[in-house]
């Protein structure tokens, strides 16, 4: 990245850690220019390396792990603002070693609704329900940004059965299910 470009990625999620909110538009501006970035350039870039996406207004939609706008996936952390949304499931289980401390996932099972949590320490984590498991789906559309590719379908559910009765009504998508033990690793490796 350029330097305006990883400038601009810092800052961005060190407000979402700060406040759970991304900075605003005018903001970001101001740090690509301070940097001697144009904004155009800069959020091409982030968007080429789907660091970060953008509404065309110039508006963050996406900071992976963060997602500005509310989804079934929030995540809390010891003096972190309440309840950030996540983009997917596998961004979470990686935030514990990103913010260096233990997190707390709590997520809505698609279309049930029923709960998941899961407390995550660096690589080690504790699932509620231990039945839990990860489905990593995507669109198979290799061009479009994780945001509009995958990130809606990665998510956590109560039981492999449940993940695959999901999958079986939503043959659009395909994926795996991912166990327990490789979920984190799988944050872990995305994240650092």
């Amino acid at each position: 990245l350029s330097d305006p470009a990883r400038g601009v990625h810092r800052a961005v999620l060190a407000a979402f850690t700060a406040t759970g909110r991304p900075p605003p538009t005018a903001e970001i501006d101001r740090l690509i220019r301070a940097d001697g970035g144009d904004p155009g350039r800069v959020r091409f870039e982030l968007t080429e390396a789907d660091l970060l996406a953008f509404t065309p207004g110039g508006e963050i939609r996406a900071a992976y792990p963060f997602s500005p706008a509310p989804t079934p996936i929030r995540v809390t952390w010891d003096g972190g603002p309440p309840g950030v949304s996540a983009m997917c499931a596998i961004d979470p289980l990686g935030m514990s070693a990103m913010l260096g401390r233990p997190v707390t996932i709590t997520a809505a099972e698609p279309d049930t609704g029923r709960p998941v949590t899961v407390t995550v320490d660096a690589l080690q984590a504790r699932w509620a329900p231990r039945t839990a498991v990860v489905v990593a789906g995507d669109t198979g559309d290799p061009g479009r940004p994780s945001v509009d590719r995958c990130c809606g379908y990665i998510s956590f559910f109560t039981t492999g059965r449940a993940a695959r009765a999901w999958a079986s009504r939503h043959p659009g998508i395909t994926g795996t299910v991912l166990r327990r033990d490789a979920a984190p690793r799988l944050g872990h490796h995305t994240l650092r």
